[in-house]
Parts: structure tokens; C-alpha cells; sequence
């Protein structure tokens, strides 16, 4: 099964829409766990990698690349 592919600062949509009302998350840690904040509240949520591709439903916008 392909992966999908997900960088930092990128924005996705998760199956399950945050309580403050808002679907649309940046990813701002990657690692084994995977941090994202909310963009309505701010609000962090840390995952374990297998959970966080578990529950992304798509990526809605790739991140700049910024070289340096």
C-alpha cells in the first residue's frame, strides 16, 4: 500500500472535524509521532505516525518548498 505523501506545513483535512468546528490542520512535527494544530483554535494534537495516516482523509495544500 502507497503512503500518502505529507510534509511539514502542510495543510490536510482529517476524517473527524475538530470540536471548535474546523477540518483544516497544518502539520508541524513529523517524526515517529506526528503533531498538527488546529487552524480555527490553534489547538496541537500529538499521534503516533500509523494513527495520524490512519485518520488523514486528504492533503488540501502541499507546503512551500523554502530551500535553505
Amino acid at each position: 500500500m502507497a503512503d500518502k505523501q505529507f510534509e511539514k506545513n502542510d495543510i490536510v483535512q482529517m476524517k473527524k472535524q475538530h470540536p471548535c468546528g474546523e477540518n483544516r490542520w497544518q502539520i508541524i512535527r513529523m517524526g515517529m509521532d506526528i503533531r498538527i494544530k488546529c487552524l480555527g483554535c490553534g489547538h496541537s494534537v500529538m499521534m503516533p505516525r500509523k494513527d495520524f495516516t490512519k485518520k488523514l482523509k486528504k492533503i488540501l495544500e502541499k507546503a512551500e518548498n523554502k530551500n535553505g
